[in-house]
């Protein structure tokens, strides 16, 4: 069995940084999360409460996810990141983990913004995941911290 590092990245890229040191550093195999309409920077501004990820997120919307992970029984462990929104995995990813069995799996969960913290994410995500071990989760600034 093998690990694979899913992430979720906003506009800074700073998720995606983290997940491609840690899918070097671990040998492990890396997804990426894309919604299939893709975010604009317009999409992404918080302080606006029209914004696209606030609607998303306030109306607790689904949101349709490009591709699929290849070979998802092949993986023991998974490790998943993103950028916390609203004290929570941002919609995208919930989606995304709700198409999977989670059965077996050993997840580690990382969040790489959230001035708080991680808080309360890894439980607000576990209806999402069900059948997984949740062996950790916390807020990091390189994939130092994960591993």
């Amino acid at each position: 069995m093998k690990a694979i590092i899913i992430y979720f990245s906003a506009e800074t890229g700073k998720t995606r940084k983290i997940a491609e040191e840690l899918s070097r550093s671990l040998n492990a195999d890396l997804f990426e999360i894309k919604p299939e309409q893709p975010y604009s920077a317009a999409d992404m501004k918080w302080t606006n409460p029209l914004a696209r990820c606030n609607r998303e997120k306030l109306g607790k919307k689904d949101v349709p996810v490009q591709g699929k992970v290849e070979n998802w029984d092949a993986y023991d462990t998974v490790y998943l990141g993103f950028p916390i929104w609203y004290y929570a995995a941002p919609n995208v990813v919930n989606t995304f983990c709700k198409d999977y069995d989670w059965s077996g799996k050993t997840l580690h969960i990382f969040a790489t913004s959230g001035s708080s913290g991680i808080g309360k994410t890894a439980e607000k995500l576990e209806p999402y995941v069900k059948g997984a071990k949740i062996a950790d989760a916390k807020r990091v600034t390189s994939a130092s911290e994960i591993i």
